[in-house]
This record gives C-alpha cells, structure tokens and sequence, in this order.
C-alpha cells in the first residue's frame, strides 16, 4: 500500500468511525466530521506536536475543534492518535457518563482542551490560548533556549464565523499580532437550514485581511499534501495569525446527503451509511472497525510525541543549568503551584474610611501583580473606571507581548473566551473588567468559565443604582442574581474595602470561577481586617449585633452599611437588631447547619434583606417580597442619592419598614 492509498484509508477511517457513532447513538452531527476528515488528519499526523501518552505535556501545541458539534471527529483522531479514548468509548458516544459527549468537554475525555458548542466560543479561547503561548515564550525563552513555543491551531466553521464573538476575538488577535495561532476554516457553505447563501454571503478573505490576519485559500479540501504546505506557510508567518480556507463537503463521500443540510444534524440512516461505505470503496463488513495498517500507520505518531516530550525535558535541564534563576522563578508556574504566603500582607483599611470598593480591588491587584510574575488581565476599555491597570507594568501589545496589561477593546464577549483560554492554557492568573451591567454581554464566556471550572476572574463594578447619572442602560438590576444562577460560579459582593480585600483573598485561595462585584461610589468602611477575613471566608458573618435581637437584617455591598445605620439608631430605642453581612451566597450555603443557624437562627422568625438589585434568590432567607427591600424595575437617570432615596434604600425608610414588621409603629 502506497502513501496515498495508506492516507486516503486512513482518512476514511475516520469518517467511517464518526458515522457509525453518530448512527448507533441515533444523535450527533455526522456531515461535518466526514468533511473534515482530512484537514484533521493532515494536522494530527503531520503537524501536530503532540503526546498522546502525555496530554498536559506544557510545549504541546494546543487543538480547538470550535464547531464541537463536529466532536466525533475529534474522538476519532484521538482515538487513533494513541489518547485514552477507547473503541468502546466511541461506541458510547452521547451516552451517560462516557468519555464521548455529544460536545467536547474538558476535563472529560484526554486529549480535549476546552468545552467547545457554543459557536464562536473555541475560536475566541483559543486567543486565549495563544496570549498565554506569547506571555510566556517572552517572558521565560531565551536566545539559545526556548522552552516555551508552540502554536496553537483549530478547525473552525461557518457557524462560527457568524458569531459576532469570533469577529471581536479575530479583530484583537490581529491587532496584538499573534502570529502562532493557525485556524483551519472548513468552508462548507451548508449550516442547519441550508445553504450558508441564505444567511452568510460575505468574502471571508477580504475580512480576515481587514483584521490583519494572514489568509491562505486552498484548492482541494482532501489534498493531504496542499493542507499539509499551507500549514507549513502559515507557520512562517510570526507578526500575523493564519486562517487557512480549506473547501470541503460535508458528509463527504455520502451518495445522497453529502453537500446537504440533511447530513448536519442527524444520523445519515443505517442504509446511507451502508452506501457511503460502499461508495469509499470500504471493504469491511463491522462498524467501528480500524484498519490494521491504520493502527501501525498511527504508531508513529505515538513515537514521535514520546520522542518531542524527552527532547524536550532535556532541553528544560539544560535550561534550570545554565539559566537557574529565571528557570526557580518560573518552576512553579510550569507546576501550576505556586504558593499564597504573600496573600496574608494584603492591603488593610481602618474603620471609618471611605473608599469606593472597585479602588480597593484596584489596590489588591497591584499588590497581587508584585507578586504574581504570571498575573494579566485588562478590562473592556473600563481600565480607569474598573481599576484593574497594573501599575508599573507593561501593556501587553503589538509591540511586546511580555506585559501584563491587555488592552481588550470593547469586546467583552471575547473578553470572557480569551481570559477562559488564558486559563486552559495553563501557567497563569488572568482577570477581566467591566460594568455589571455589560454582564449580560459575556454571560456565555462566563458560564462556560464555570461548566469548565476554571478559576477565571471577572471583576464587575458599577455595582448598582448607586453610579448614578448614566440611568438605566448602565444601572443593573437583575445581574446579581443572573450571576448567582450560574452553577459552580462564586460570587463575591463586598460591603466594605476590607471585605473587597478578604474576597480577593477567598477568590485566590479557592481558585474557582470567580465574579467580585463593586461599587462606583465611596462607602464606609465598617469591618475589622481581621473581622471581614474570617467573616467573608463563611459567606456570611454577623457584622453588627444586639444583646437580644428581634429582627435580622440581611445585606451585601454598599446595602449593609445602610443596615448597620438603621441598626444603631433603633438600639437607642432598646430594639435589637443583628447586622448580618452576606458577602456570598455560595460560601455561606456550604457552611454547617450548626454555623447557618448560629447567625441566622430559626428562632428570629422576623428578616429583611437589603440589596440594591432584583429580589429574586433572596425569599430563601427572608418570609416573603414585603420583607426584601429591593429594586424590580428599572433604575433613572438622576444623582446617586437621590436614587437611593426615591428608591427606599435610606435609613428613615429602613427603620419604617422593621417598625412596621415588628408592630411597633
């Protein structure tokens, strides 16, 4: 058997896979993994470097299937590729508790880097991905020795280009000159409803060109060799990413459903499989069956990544020998531990002080970033409103990709996938800011955040009602509560400056998905240090109490200082109220029983809860609506106190309604 015959087997090894598990999960998507077969295998076995054997190996170049409907593609090549993905798990495609769901997820099936479906999404993180690679090889590389330096590379689609986030994710990318990020662009022209001429006629190349991205068109979306010289062009380009255009045809070598919309979404049917097969001039009767000389074919590459991997190693030796200070001072990054002794001498505010919550955050991530050689981050062009610059660093840019400070843009959709991708790379600290409000614009990057459980961390200020002027497009209202339905996501809304610097404490300790929401306004600071450490580690803390309470107030952010106002004027009357602060929700639901009843006990029936937001979520701790001071509508536009005041949030107001609830009017 000759190459071209051995490649073409091959190839049609992997479309015969992808459509057997499509048809016997009788679920999936079987056109585009037939298409794209080829352009995966070119990759795969000829480009990639890769270790099956090792797929957290640090110098590995880095793969996004972004259409993850396509994934039994994906499993397929992994599959061959020598990964941890069994026959038997591809005969388990979309079933409970396999390692071959319907989309890929990370941290499921080896070999998989991030969870991909939600289009747009895989394209955006892997800039991500690629931020970290420039971050790291310019900061660590030396002349003689580049320890860090791979690409990253991806299959994406039509589908994905129509997301307005990939356009925002290739637009930044061009303008930082990422140049080893390489997309392969499987031109199809078919999406759900058909042709992509009803929805998606515009030139691709022209657009990629205008994003400064280096584009290569090639003829022949099954020509090994034509795929396999464009890669190797693109990979000369270092001041421009790659977008290579590879014509395909979905469900490719099918007689009735290839180049149609019928073969995207659903099984081809157990007699089109049969006719595919025959038509690929397939010679084996049993489905899910590998090809001997498939299996040795692909043993080279399991060769050639043990053999990467130990150059590689050596290469490090060499490195820590000749290089022993820059090598100790990132070995814990390459570990992906790197210790918290420093967190302990964060920032501290006296009692009475005034300062907005987003300053104090401000404070802490410039104290974290003398600490942390690997933080970045940026905001969505809000840096001197979310105070998230790092002083006395260097912008991450064009012309250095070494600097800490990225420069997103107004692009908080991307914002979200390239700080996730930042993360799944591995090696970092990344944090992204904007208004609260402009949640709604990431939503999707953020609950991808969490689904993959990565310690992103997204910094919202502008918390409320309390910025005033700007009126309700920029006053959030239902956003806090949107955040906390967000499964795995721990949200964070400090009520002082020292709780702001307790959360960012929490936030790095836990390293999980992560929101700390702010204020724009000044407030008191009414926590100890020591007070608002222990208090916001527990989620929520008594912050002020009475001898004998009669009534618990409930607050988070700039609300519990309002509370504590209410309560300090009601004890000149001997009315007893306990001041709980409730910095997080998710931290206080996974305390004890023992510590819940301790600070909200069953026995003070009579609670108010004060938030400046929806009051949805909050009827679990208080009786009903007449007991949660909130806000259901929208905000105005008029000065912050003359908000607070119109909409309740004042101690008069406060003290009316716990008068009211406690019968003493």
């Amino acid at each position: 058997m000759n190459n071209s015959q051995l490649d073409n087997l091959t190839i049609n090894t992997i479309r015969t896979l992808s459509m057997d598990a499509v048809q016997k999960a009788n679920s999936g998507h079987p056109g585009a993994p037939m298409g794209a077969a080829a352009m995966a295998y070119a990759l795969w076995f000829h480009i990639l470097n890769h270790n099956p054997h090792n797929p957290s190996w640090i110098n590995r170049d880095r793969f996004i299937l972004s259409p993850g409907h396509a994934s039994m593609l994906l499993y397929s090549i992994l599959h061959l590729s020598g990964y941890k993905v069994t026959i038997n798990d591809l005969k388990n495609f979309r079933q409970f508790n396999s390692n071959t769901p319907g989309h890929p997820e990370y941290g499921m099936t080896p070999g998989v880097e991030l969870t991909t479906g939600p289009l747009g999404a895989g394209f955006a993180m892997g800039i991500g991905m690629a931020i970290a690679e420039a971050f790291l090889s310019n900061n660590i590389n030396q002349d003689d020795n580049k320890i860090i330096d791979h690409y990253t590379y991806g299959i994406v689609s039509d589908g994905d280009l129509m997301e307005g986030v990939a356009s925002e994710a290739a637009s930044l990318a061009g303008t930082l000159q990422l140049g080893k990020i390489i997309y392969l662009y499987d031109d199809n022209k078919i999406s759900i409803e058909g042709s992509t001429e009803l929805s998606f006629t515009e030139n691709v190349i022209d657009r990629f060109k205008s994003y400064n991205w280096h584009v290569i068109k090639i003829n022949d979306g099954n020509n090994i060799n034509e795929i396999t010289t464009a890669i190797k062009i693109a990979q000369l380009e270092n001041k421009k990413p790659s977008i290579i255009v590879v014509p395909t045809i979905i469900a490719e070598g099918s007689p009735n459903k290839a180049g149609t919309a019928a073969s995207h979404g659903a099984p081809l049917g157990k007699e089109e499989v049969e006719l595919t097969k025959e038509n690929l001039n397939w010679n084996y009767a049993e489905s899910f069956y590998v090809p001997d000389e498939v299996k040795k074919h692909f043993e080279i590459t399991i060769k050639k990544g043990k053999e990467n991997e130990k150059k590689w190693n050596e290469q490090l030796l060499q490195f820590e020998k000749k290089y022993p200070a820059i090598f100790h001072q990132w070995s814990n990054v390459f570990k992906n531990k790197q210790d918290l002794d420093w967190i302990d001498s964060a920032p501290v505010y006296n009692k009475e002080d005034r300062i907005a919550t987003r300053s104090a955050s401000g404070d802490f991530l410039n104290f974290a970033s003398d600490n942390l050689i690997n933080l970045i981050g940026g905001s969505a062009d809000l840096g001197p409103s979310n105070n998230t610059h790092l002083k006395n660093k260097k912008d991450f840019s064009s012309n250095t990709h070494s600097g800490n400070n990225i420069h997103f843009g107004v692009r908080e959709h991307a914002m979200g996938n390239i700080i996730n991708g930042i993360y799944l790379h591995k090696g970092m600290h990344a944090f992204t800011g904007t208004f609260l409000v402009f949640s709604d614009y990431m939503k999707p990057a953020i609950r991808l955040a969490a689904l993959q459980n990565i310690p992103a961390k997204f910094i919202f200020t502008h918390d409320s009602i309390g910025l005033g002027e700007d009126g309700p497009t920029h006053q959030p209202i239902e956003h806090l509560a949107s955040l906390r339905a967000i499964p795995r996501l721990e949200v964070y809304r400090p009520a002082d400056a020292n709780e702001t610097i307790a959360s960012w404490q929490e936030i790095f300790r836990r390293n999980k998905p992560s929101a700390i929401i702010l204020t724009r306004q000044k407030v008191k600071t009414i926590s100890s240090q020591k007070q608002a450490a222990k208090g916001v580690s527990k989620g929520a803390y008594i912050i002020l109490d009475s001898a004998d309470p009669e009534i618990i107030l409930l607050a988070t952010g700039s609300e519990v200082q309002l509370a504590v106002e209410a309560s300090k004027e009601l004890s000149k009357t001997n009315i007893g109220a306990r001041v709980i602060s409730m910095p997080s929700w998710e931290l206080f639901e996974e305390q004890s029983f023992e510590y819940k009843q301790s600070i909200i006990p069953n026995s003070i029936k009579t609670r108010i809860a004060i938030e400046a937001g929806s009051s949805f979520g909050w009827h679990k701790y208080v009786q009903d609506d007449s007991n949660i001071i909130s806000i259901n509508n929208f905000g105005a536009s008029a000065p912050a106190e003359e908000l607070f005041s119109h909409f309740g949030f004042t101690k008069d107001n406060l003290i009316k309604k716990i008068l009211s609830l406690l019968n003493k009017n």
